[in-house]
């Protein structure tokens, strides 16, 4: 017999304790707003650049609350047959040779047959509205803004009554509607009758002392005195006019990758030949590779020094 899904938790602290138990470092608003839509049982609209943690969220909720997590990975050209569901075409066509080959001829039982649940094959959406031994699942629709506003008017249906229409079968609701978090990197606007019916936060990069904190979490094996000039590097290069400043998850794979070099602090040589888990754009690393990189590193030094 399957267990029940863990409670909801009854308060904002105790919305800050659940993130936290999941490793996740998060500020007042953003547990504030994730307790609200879970109570009002609204989604919560995630925006922000890549790589701030918006994901991360779906995932912790999905762990700490004990629910299958539902994934719909948007990208351009996304339709219903990839999100929603598609019938099982070959299983079909044996269906239909068997019932000829034994001569079945009341077509409406063999309509009836082919387009059963045995069929049909679920994808992320029709996932999201099964309820699991009464556990309702985490959903994340997760890089909104890459699809097309077609795709993102049929979303809003679907997120308006938690149900979907299929002709053969007819309208399949869900028992208890999921928890759903949608984001985007804002590539696009997300039309504002979609925001309507959502929570909304914006996830912006941390503070210096909310990184540390992630880092300490993340890449318990870096040196602190390493983990503090990963942070202080990173949070001057998202002052700089780059392509692509780094994320929260470029942060970690930096210190990650210089824990797995046995590096005990930054050095000018180090920062160049690492720079690749940190910027992803050629233009980027190219202008830190030179005296930029160097000016940057000294500035990051001294300031710590003088903090110390």
């Amino acid at each position: 017999m399957m267990s029940l899904a863990k409670p909801l938790p009854a308060s904002i602290d105790e919305t800050l304790e659940m993130l936290s138990n999941g490793e996740y470092v998060a500020g007042r608003a953003l547990a504030t707003v994730l307790f609200l839509s879970l109570k009002m049982k609204r989604p919560l609209f995630l925006e922000g650049e890549a790589g701030v943690g918006k994901t991360e969220i779906a995932k912790v909720l999905a762990s700490e609350l004990d629910r299958p997590l539902i994934r719909l990975q948007c990208y351009e050209g996304l339709d219903i047959s990839s999100a929603v569901y598609e019938w099982n075409y070959p299983a079909q066509m044996l269906e239909i040779r068997l019932a000829e080959a034994t001569g079945e001829s009341d077509r409406t039982a063999i309509e009836r047959s082919i387009f059963s649940e045995k069929h049909l094959i679920r994808r992320p959406v029709l996932q999201a509205l099964q309820s699991t031994g009464g556990r309702a699942p985490v959903f994340l629709i997760d890089e909104l803004d890459r699809t097309d506003e077609a795709f993102e008017a049929f979303l809003l249906e679907i997120l308006s009554d938690y149900q979907v229409t299929i002709p053969e079968l007819g309208t399949i609701s869900a028992d208890e509607p999921p928890i759903v978090i949608i984001t985007t990197n804002r590539t696009r606007e997300i039309h504002d009758a979609l925001k309507r019916r959502c929570l909304y936060h914006w996830v912006d990069y941390p503070a210096a002392d909310v990184e540390l904190e992630i880092v300490r979490r993340k890449v318990p094996g870096c040196r602190e005195a390493l983990s503090r000039q990963v942070v202080a590097y990173v949070q001057k290069l998202r002052q700089m006019d780059l392509f692509k400043s780094p994320g929260v998850a470029e942060t970690i794979d930096w210190a990650t990758a210089l824990t797995e070099l046995d590096r005990l602090a930054l050095d000018p040589e180090t920062v160049s030949d690492t720079l690749g888990t940190l910027l992803k754009y050629q233009d980027d690393i190219a202008r830190i590779e030179g005296s930029a990189g160097r000016e940057l590193l000294a500035e990051v030094k001294a300031e710590l020094a003088a903090a110390v």
